[in-house]
């Protein structure tokens, strides 16, 4: 995958698909300490201790559809390139989290793409599901939760395709915001 983005939907939906009902997904981004840290966690089924040392075999997947699960192989690949490392920590009936960290500077390290519409389409996907997006940097730390997003602006709000292009737009803001537009931060 090509973006950091892309990781984010394909690691999220692998939460929808465990059955959770709330997903949190954290960037945070550091320049003093040259680190890039995305960090994906549920409250889904959680896995086995053998299935989370497999997940990330390429020829290893639960899914019944196909034999192969290229998203938790291709995050490691991504983050062990760029001069980092991906863990899984998983315990069933409780959830999962998967840390992948990046060398921030790192010339290979994927570009951070379209976050903000990704979370905008993954809360307009599974408006059912809690999804809470942090962002952190040394500029601070904003978040936004879909059902804190349900609470003030009720039930139907979340797919209302008008409000979340809004969203799309107050998370670019809020975020360009927190990292006010200091040098060395990947475009937003």
């Amino acid at each position: 995958m090509k973006e950091i983005a892309l990781h984010i939907m394909d690691i999220t939906q692998n939460s929808v698909r465990a059955d959770a009902s709330e997903i949190t997904v954290t960037l945070n981004e550091s320049i003093a300490a040259d680190t890039l840290t995305l960090t994906i966690a549920d409250n889904g089924r959680g896995m086995e201790p053998d299935a989370c040392i497999r997940a990330s075999d390429p020829w290893f997947t639960s899914r019944k559809t196909r034999k192969v699960g290229m998203g938790l192989p291709l995050l490691q690949m991504n983050a062990r390139i760029s001069g980092g490392e991906m863990n899984i920590e998983s315990v069933p009936g409780t959830g999962t989290t998967v840390i992948a960290t990046f060398r921030y500077s790192h010339l290979d390290r994927p570009p951070l793409g379209d976050v903000s519409g990704t979370i905008a389409l993954l809360i307009l996907s599974y408006p059912g599901i809690n999804i809470v997006y942090n962002h952190l940097c040394e500029g601070g730390r904003w978040s936004i939760s879909s059902g804190q997003i349900r609470e003030e602006l009720g039930e139907d709000a979340l797919t209302d395709l008008t409000i979340v292009r809004s969203l799309k737009e107050i998370i670019s803001q809020n975020v360009a915001e927190l990292r006010n537009y200091q040098p060395g931060y990947d475009k937003y």
